[in-house]
Parts: C-alpha cells; structure tokens; sequence
C-alpha cells in the first residue's frame, strides 16, 4: 500500500490542482502539492532502508492492462535497490523543488497550473523507476517527455520558451523512436515485454542473429544500440544534446527538476536496469563509453566560455552525465548509479542556488553583469561555494567519492576504449573546475557591476527558499562519505545482484581499489590546478580571458557556438525538412487533397448551383414552358417504353 501511495499521490496532486485549482485558496494548493510529494520521499527513505539492510525485494501487480495476442502485460509496480535509490533521487530534490518554488513562483498568477505540472513531472517518473516492463516504462518515459515539454513552455507567452519546449520535445522523439525500434525488436525475437522473462533470454539473444538488406546483425547488439538511442536523447548526449541548454528558458526550479532528479537522468537508469542485456554486448559499451566521453568533454569546453549563469550549469549537467555512460561502459554500473544520486544534490543546490541570485538581481541572467554579490547574499554565496565544491569533486564532498570512482573504473575497465574515456574525463575533470570557479568569481567576487537602482535593492531571498538549499546542502557534504561503501565496495555487492546483472568476467568494483595512486590523486591534481587558474584569471589578472579570446578568436567563437551543432543540424535537417513541408502544403494539400476533396467539391457544387440559380427567374411563363418540356419527355419516353 505504502509504494502505491508513493506512486500515485503526486497524480492526485497534478489531478486535485489541475482541474479544480480555481475553487481552491492558494495557500491549500501549497500545501498539498507539497504535502503529497513530501509524504512520497519518506515512503522512499523507508524503503531504502529495507534495501540496503535486507536486500528487499517487492513486486505488486496492480491489474491486466493489455492481452492482445502474446502482448500480455500487467501494470505491476517493482521494487528494488535500483529503485529504491531513483525513488529518494526524484521525490527528495521533488520535494524541496515543490518547497522552493512556492517562494520563487510567488509573483506568478498561474501557479496552480505551474505545481499540477511539477507533481505529473514527478509522478510519470516515479512510474518510470518502478516499472516492471518495458510498455509500462515506455508510459512514464513518455510522460516525463510531455512534463518536460509543459514546463519548459509554462511562460507560453515568450517565444523562446515555446521554441525551447518544441525543441525539447521533437529531439527526445528522435532518441524515443530508437527506443520504440528497439522494444520492437525484443519483442518480435522474445514474445515479451517483461524484464525477468527478456534478461533470461539474454544468451539466446546474443547469439542470434538476422539479416537486413543483405547485411546480417546481432540481434543483441541491435537491441541496446536503440535502447541506448533512446538513453541519449533523454539523458542529453552529444548529437542529441541541443535540446537540454535551451531548457533555461523554463523557470529555474523546472531546470533544477529536469537537470538533477528526473528527465536526465532516465537514461542511465534505462541502461542500468537493463544491465544484463548490455553486459552481453561488449561493442555496444564500447559505444557508450565512447559516447559519454566525448559528452563530458565537449559540454565541459562549452561551458568556458558561456555567460548566462544557468546555461553554464545546464553545460555541466551534460558533462556530468556523460561521466556516468563512461561509468556504464565501463561496466560499473553501480558507480554511474551513485554519480547520478550525489550528483542529483548538488546539481538541485546549484540551480537551485542560481534561481536565489537571479531572484535576488531581478531576474539578470548574465554573469558579467554582477559581481561582488558576497556582501549582500551571503546565505545563498556559501551554499553556491559548497554546490561547486560538491561539482568539482573537493576532497570528502559528495562528488569527490563518485566522480573519482567513475575515473577509476573507466582506467581499470576491459571495454574498448577506456584509456580514451580515463584521459577525457581527467581533463574534462580540469575545465569542470575552472568554468566552475570562473561561474563564481564572477558573480560574487570583485567590482558590481549591477545597476545601481538594482543593487540598493538586493537582498537574500525567502527563508522559503532557502530551507531547501541548507537541505540540499548537508545532502551534498555528507551523502557521499555515508553511501560510498553500498555503491563501491566488494562487501555489499550482493545488495545489487537482484538489480544489476554483472557477468563473471567483470571485476571492476574490485579492481578499482587496486588502481595506481597517479590515477586515484589525477582528478584532485586537476581541480586544484583548474581552481589556481580561476583565481588568477578572474580575480588577480582580468584582462587575461578577454586577451585570450581575442588571440584565439576562432577557437572562441567556436566554443562560443557550441561547436555549431545547431547551425548544423538547422541546414542539414530544419531547412530542409521545412522546405518539404512547405511544398507538401501548397501543393499537395491544397491542390491534390483539398482540390480534389472538399475545396474541389465544393467549389464545383457552388458553380452547379449557380447554374441552376439561372433558371430561378421569377416569371410564370418560364416555369410553364419548363413543365410542358418535361411533360412531353415524360409522355415519349412512357409510349416509347411501350
């Protein structure tokens, strides 16, 4: 009963403010919005206790949803730690997400819409972790796509808020048509739907194969290239990544719900969950490792040179979850699981954090347009120091426990690839730092440069507000050090075996403790080296980046652009997608269609009729000779018949 509740209380929320939020005092719809999240996570701790203490294991069938032919699936809920541990990621960053915004979105008149859409973001999520099919996760994969879709356009009204939402949602259909291609495939070859009945068929799958065009595929291969498809466009990897930056233009508790705790990170638990079948195809992780390393790279170059405070945070969400594929390639699956849980903190404390200094300098964006904010917001710049430290992986923070497992376990990794994916991450480890740094000098440190009609006016937001951040703060100092030993060491591995399948060959969580000191201490090197240059670039010697960017102005331009994927894909994809859809309009809908349909039977009729309107004239001499006429055919054709 209890994890029924935990699912479906958010719908009741979404359902309760959606439809009668109009009868309903402000205040009430506070409250129960957050009330029925709230009551969600500690069904969430509780269950994670069980967990990590007993190795629980539940699933409840709920009833039959479909049975036509050999699709049999029932809507059942399953729970795991795998899902223990998404459900405390969702409904706690959930939950002070829903705390923070009644402060934030106070101002707003359409609140009520704005919390019955964050409680169906959550719930079609909560429905996503807790499947135990691949046609019920396909429902919440979906749902959290239209959630997304919702938020990002809530100020409707603005244009780039509606480009962004379409945005969003028309790439995620792409990664989602891999996905939909590859629940094809498993069920033509496995008459089923059903993860226990699939993962027991992983052998079989393995081996067969069949051909395409004269081309002959492992079937097992293709499978996980599309489900991995469909992990890239939600979880914002690189070619399907345009989507995720252009998602600011949502309010900024949406970005830290998207970023942190739902839409992003649906991904990784896809690939997680289906651990056996991807264990089984070593290419495939080559693939992803691949994949997740040119992600962290390329969004951490991105974020250098970015100036809009949440963009830049937005930047490192796309880094930090191409560290979590590099973990998944790498076969240690439990580690890319514990980045995304410590992640999930300080990512939500820095959005979070940013929506406070964005509050505080009326609704200013730029970075360069701040500055020496420390006197004035002190409260919000301590928790944006600690989000950062957490980020940049300083010694006993959060992020310092599970990004350094993931550089580990790529050095250690038998997947090809994985000296490409360590050197990445350790450099991408340097410019995390220094962006990270960079994003904070410059809005904190130094000379104002806010308005001075402004700056008389800044002040430290709600304490509303900033109770989730203190919150989110203790997660991102001590959440890493507690749950290090579940998530790394060889002691609890059995805690894992009921969610995440590991084949005999794979030894990695031991064989990260056994690493070479160089490769433990190379992250730690490169944040401190990233912090140094920080400090001398942005507080001692300021005209160093602006020199630079003119030295190397190509190069700056270029990150500047974000390696011009959207230019590209506009020409190679938009224009000429339009193109087809503009001539398909104009000349096949119009003419063919409707020229032949029901414009051109309508126009035809309307010329007939004004034909026969002719004959209407009015005299009675006319209608006289008209019955005579027809009279006579009407005699001949009688004695004709006879």
């Amino acid at each position: 009963m209890a994890l029924f509740l935990l699912v479906f209380l958010p719908l009741l929320s979404s359902i309760v403010l959606g439809f009668f939020g109009k009868r309903l005092s402000l205040m009430f719809c506070h409250i129960f919005s957050c009330t029925m999240i709230i009551i969600p996570f500690f069904f969430s701790l509780y269950y994670l206790n069980l967990s990590l203490s007993d190795n629980y294991n539940l699933i409840i069938p709920l009833f039959n949803w479909l049975n036509s032919g050999d699709l049999l699936a029932e809507w059942s809920l399953r729970l795991d730690l795998l899902t223990s541990i998404m459900l405390v990621v969702v409904t706690s960053v959930s939950s002070l997400v829903h705390v923070y915004s009644v402060g934030y979105m106070g101002h707003d008149p359409h609140q009520k819409r704005f919390f019955s859409y964050l409680s169906f973001f959550t719930f079609a999520m909560l429905i996503l972790v807790t499947s135990n099919n691949f046609l019920q996760l396909f429902f919440g994969w979906e749902g959290v796509g239209l959630a997304s879709y919702l938020l990002i356009g809530f100020w409707y009204k603005k244009d780039s808020a509606n480009s962004a939402a379409m945005k969003a949602f028309v790439v995620n259909r792409v990664g989602d048509f891999g996905l939909l291609i590859g629940l094809a495939i498993l069920f033509f070859f496995t008459r089923s739907l059903d993860f226990e009945i699939i993962f027991s068929m992983k052998e079989q799958l393995s081996f067969n194969k069949f051909s395409f065009f004269g081309f002959d595929f492992n079937v097992l291969d293709t499978i996980c290239f599309f489900l991995f498809m469909g992990a890239m466009g939600k979880s914002a990897q690189i070619f399907l990544h345009t989507w995720l930056p252009d998602a600011m233009e949502g309010p900024t508790p949406v970005s830290a719900l998207i970023h942190a705790a739902t839409m992003v990170t649906a991904g990784v638990y896809l690939v997680a969950r289906c651990s056996p079948l991807f264990e089984m195809s070593p290419s495939i992780l080559s693939f992803i490792i691949i994949v997740g390393a040119t992600t962290a790279f390329f969004a951490a170059t991105v974020a250098l040179v970015q100036n809009d405070i949440k963009r830049i945070i937005a930047y490192s969400t796309c880094s930090q979850l191409g560290y979590m594929f590099v973990a998944l390639g790498s076969g240690a699956y439990q580690i890319a699981i514990f980045h995304l849980f410590t992640h999930a903190f300080f990512k939500a404390l820095l959005f979070l954090g940013s929506g406070s200094v964005i509050h505080a300098v009326s609704d200013e964006q730029d970075i360069r347009k701040m500055g020496g904010l420390y006197k004035l917001i002190p409260f919000t710049w301590i928790v944006m120091i600690i989000g950062t430290l957490g980020l940049t992986g300083a010694p006993f923070m959060s992020g310092y426990y599970s990004k350094d497992g993931v550089i580990e376990a790529a050095f250690v990794s038998n997947t090809q690839g994985h000296l490409y994916a360590f050197y990445l991450l350790v450099f991408s480890a340097f410019l995390t730092s220094f962006y990270s740094w960079r994003l904070l000098f410059l809005t904190f440190n130094g000379k104002s440069n806010v308005p001075a009609e402004i700056y008389s006016k800044i002040h430290e937001s709600p304490k509303i507000m900033l109770a989730p951040l203190l919150i989110l703060s203790f997660f991102t100092i001590f959440s890493g050090a507690y749950f290090v030993d579940y998530f790394m060491s060889h002691n609890y591995q059995y805690l894992w075996q009921s969610s995440i399948y590991l084949s005999e060959s794979n030894h990695i969580i031991e064989a990260i403790h056994n690493v070479p000191k160089w490769v433990k201490y190379s992250p730690l090197v490169m944040m401190i080296i990233g912090f140094i240059l920080a400090i001398v670039f942005y507080i001692f010697y300021k005209k160093i980046p602006e020199n630079l960017s003119k030295k190397f102005n190509p190069i700056y331009v270029f990150l500047l652009n974000k390696w011009y994927f959207d230019e590209i894909y506009k020409f190679i994809f938009v224009k000429n997608i339009s193109r087809f859809g503009n001539y398909l309009s104009k000349t096949f809908d119009k003419k063919i269609i409707d020229g032949l349909g029901p414009d051109g039977i309508s126009s035809k009729v309307s010329e007939l009729a004004k034909h026969i309107a002719r004959i209407q004239t009015g005299y009675i001499y006319h209608y006289a000779f008209a019955m005579l006429i027809g009279l006579t055919f009407f005699i001949t054709y009688f004695f004709v018949r006879v």
